[in-house]
């Protein structure tokens, strides 16, 4: 099996690629990490270049080896104009994809503006069709995950930035129909909750952007906290920085699990710059990166320069 490169992938586009998300493409027979196109390479006024953002393609035919740009996903036309999409997330279901993707209008150049999920369906990853703006609890929610609970039942987290950017939740039968059900992790600011199932446990990790918060369950109801994981750099080419909003990709044979995430490789720690200034190009461009994952007396923890195998194997 080989080892993956570091970085994974960068964009060859804009140079953004952020928020990754893992899906197994069933007519390609191929991996593909759709991803927010940031547009790290063009020159704005503040924070326009996070938005105007398309949905990004890489897809791999070697288990993950290796990643080739692909382009942007077609159909995602919402509202006339130039508009902004980020943090996709991509599952399948009885033979049809189903994308919950993040919606701003227009090109802000600041972090204020409305924000929705919109939810979309494929039969072949390339072209979509809108289904609808999800009636959420406010106008200020992104970054959607979706997992089965044992019951069968769909369950979505999310962020609300109107309640001190705390994770909610909201239910489906269909996919189509969601029941807000309310906060659930409240404990301190975050965004790109991610929800997995591994070694008899249902995890959470959530982008505090001071690494990954950590959460543990037995019924996806109830969440004991663990230490943050990717808080500090680590050695690897564009990894010396923590990592941001992540997706995890679990084996079929559960034995492993990758977590995909992104860093600002230029940022370094305490280096900040205001929202209503241009931040150089350097800390605008983004990579991709994967490290494993494992658990050590209860504990999830990743070695992020620990050298590993990556084999993707088969879609779960």
């Amino acid at each position: 099996m080989p080892k993956p490169p570091a970085p994974l992938f960068r964009d060859p586009i804009c140079d953004g690629a952020a928020d990754p998300t893992l899906i197994y493409n069933r007519l390609e027979k191929s991996w593909w990490i759709v991803y927010t196109n940031r547009r790290a390479n063009v020159e704005g006024p503040g924070l326009a270049w996070v938005h105007g953002t398309d949905i990004g393609i890489a897809s791999s035919h070697d288990g993950g080896a290796s990643w080739l740009y692909r382009g942007i996903l077609e159909g995602l036309h919402y509202e006339p104009g130039r508009n902004s999409y980020w943090a996709p997330e991509v599952i399948w279901h009885d033979g049809l994809y189903h994308m919950y993707v993040s919606y701003v209008p227009g090109v802000p150049h600041n972090w204020s503006g409305p924000r929705h999920i919109l939810h979309y369906t494929s039969a072949n990853l390339w072209q979509w069709s809108f289904q609808s703006c999800l009636p959420l609890s406010s106008d200020r929610v992104i970054d959607a995950c979706v997992f089965r609970l044992p019951s069968g039942a769909w369950r979505m987290w999310y962020k609300d930035e109107a309640d001190r950017s705390h994770s909610y939740t909201a239910d489906s039968d269909d996919l189509y129909h969601w029941r807000v059900r309310g906060a659930v992790i409240s404990d301190r600011p975050h965004e790109g909750p991610n929800v997995f199932a591994w070694r008899g446990s249902i995890w959470m990790i959530t982008d505090t952007w001071r690494g990954f918060g950590v959460y543990r369950s037995d019924d996806a109801e109830h969440w004991e906290q663990q230490d943050n994981i990717l808080a500090t750099g680590g050695n690897r080419p564009d990894d010396g920085v923590m990592g941001n909003h992540a997706d995890v990709h679990v084996t079929q044979d559960g034995q492993r699990a990758y977590i995909f995430y992104f860093t600002h490789p230029g940022r370094t720690t305490g280096r900040q710059t205001p929202d209503d200034e241009t931040m150089p190009y350097d800390d605008r461009r983004t990579s991709l990166q994967v490290a494993e994952l494992d658990i050590v007396n209860g504990q999830l923890v990743c070695d992020r320069d620990k050298p590993f195998d990556l084999d993707l194997g088969s879609a779960i």
